[in-house]
């Protein structure tokens, strides 16, 4: 199966593996990768702060605490100031980073107890103390570490990974250093690009550290990252003769009183988005105000699921849930959709619905595409919100086992999975959170499967976009951004 993504993204075990590889397969020694390492980091440090008044290194007992002391050992023949401040117990540094240590020691680099040194508040702090080894919450003089860190000004590389964030997840372990930028290396870490990695990682630079390629075949990574312009280059361009019958009908189901809004988003980001025709079948009190928002909508007031039956009939793509609500309307709607076996978006009260019980029709189905925020997807599961966001890459997978068809985990690092593939979009930022964000998500989708493209690549496309819309609707500023000011951007980028 051709994959969707760009880049692989690994575990931390999975990362191992693929140093182990390049070790013993390859032969290339793990103090030549240490080294390595070590030289991205420090090359990326000067790039972003060329003239450092001083370095300050943090490294513990492990192979990050082993860049670390070479970073130190880089810095130091390059005639700048250096303090390097030991975490953990020295004697149980091995390996690797006990080699490291003393080559930094041998070349003149002085290494004192984090505990009896203070850091000071100038030049540059290098971030190399835990790694991705980090099994539980930080505790004891890593904890105070990191506090210090995060209450100095001074700016912060980490290397490989923030000390604290989780490399599998995304989650902070009790507490993560807050970094200006972050140099990585081998493989990219998954967690890196979800959950809370944003507010910790600062500005990314990857280095494969001269690792071969037949390395990365023989370690499978779980996850892809999207990129937005790979997936626009697979759209097809229009023909000359192009008419809307080419392009679909997507009906968006939606609108209850006092949500006519989240229906009206729907309906205009799928008309934005290239879909052919759209019709609304909403509350009949909303008919009035659809058409005067956006005229090349179809909305038909609609009282009960018999009504709604011959509009579903026509409809190549149903986007079910915005503004839905959960009234007996909303099931009987709800109904009729889910029976009619259509390929279906389904948002919002539509999931909750769903999570519910409420819905007759088959729960697992291969035609439909699920996009739950976190709290919508623990109702899906039967589990706490916290769990969904423990592990958002487990979640999403248990999402479309369940419920078959595409699962799309929203948040930041939105995951995107058939079953067969797990894909993650880091378009988007805090701007976006706000209201009828979802609805126009769902109606860019329905949009994109009304125009014949396969479910998750429709998803994914549909995510990117998204978010990268936000991201550029966000230049003029992230507060007061609008669900609504998304859709001109995306059309410029479908183009």
């Amino acid at each position: 199966m051709e994959t969707l993504g760009t880049e692989r993204l690994y575990t931390a075990a999975q990362t191992r593996e693929l140093d182990h590889c390049a070790i013993v397969d390859h032969k290339i020694p793990g103090i030549v990768l240490m080294s390595r390492a070590a030289s991205a980091a420090f090359d990326a440090l000067l790039q972003a702060w060329p003239d450092p008044e001083c370095i300050q290194v943090l490294c513990g007992t492990g192979n990050n605490g082993g860049d670390g002391f070479l970073v130190a050992d880089l810095a130091h023949k390059r005639g700048i100031a250096v303090n390097v401040l030991q975490l953990g117990d020295p004697a149980k540094i091995g390996g690797d980073a006990l080699l490291a240590r003393n080559q930094a020691l041998a070349n003149g680099v002085r290494i004192e107890p984090f505990e009896t040194t203070p850091l000071l508040r100038v030049g540059v702090i290098v971030d190399a103390m835990l790694g991705t080894g980090l099994g539980g919450d930080v505790r004891g003089v890593y904890r105070e570490a990191i506090t210090t860190v995060n209450g100095n000004s001074a700016p912060v590389l980490a290397v490989d990974i923030p000390s604290g964030l989780c490399s599998d997840t995304g989650r902070v372990l009790g507490l993560a250093v807050q970094a200006d930028l972050t140099v990585t290396f081998i493989g990219l870490k998954r967690g890196l690009f979800t959950l809370a990695a944003a507010d910790h990682t600062g500005a990314i630079e990857f280095n494969d550290l001269g690792v071969p390629p037949e390395v990365y075949s023989q370690v499978g990574g779980d996850t892809c990252r999207l990129e937005l312009e790979s997936l626009l280059e697979r759209l097809p361009a229009r023909p000359a003769t192009a008419h809307k019958g080419l392009y679909g009908t997507v009906l968006v189901v939606g609108g209850d009183h006092g949500m006519a809004g989240a229906a009206a988003l729907a309906a205009e980001a799928a008309l934005r988005c290239g879909a052919g025709l759209v019709k609304v079948a909403t509350r009949p009190e909303h008919v009035a105000a659809l058409v005067a928002r956006t005229p090349e909508a179809m909305p038909v007031g609609v009282v009960s699921g018999q009504e709604l039956a011959p509009l579903v009939e026509s409809a190549d793509v149903l986007v079910v849930g915005p503004g839905l609500g959960q009234s007996t309307w909303s099931e009987q709607l709800l109904q009729v959709a889910a029976a009619s076996g259509k390929p279906m978006v389904l948002d919002a009260d539509g999931l909750n619905l769903l999570a519910a019980g409420r819905v007759i029709a088959e729960r697992n189905r291969d035609n439909w595409v699920l996009t739950p925020h976190p709290g919508e997807a623990a109702r899906l599961l039967g589990c706490a919100n916290a769990e969904v966001q423990a592990d958002r890459f487990d979640a999403a997978r248990r999402l479309q086992q369940t419920y078959g068809g595409v699962a799309v985990l929203k948040g930041n690092g939105s995951l995107i999975t058939d079953g067969a593939q797990l894909l993650l979009s880091d378009y988007g930022n805090p701007g976006m959170a706000s209201g009828g964000m979802g609805d126009v998500l769902s109606g860019v989708i329905g949009s994109l499967l009304a125009q014949h493209i396969p479910a998750l690549e429709a998803a994914a496309l549909g995510v990117c976009l998204h978010g990268a819309a936000g991201d550029s609707a966000s230049e003029e500023g992230q507060r007061g951004l609008l669900a609504s000011d998304l859709i001109p951007h995306m059309r410029a980028m479908l183009g």
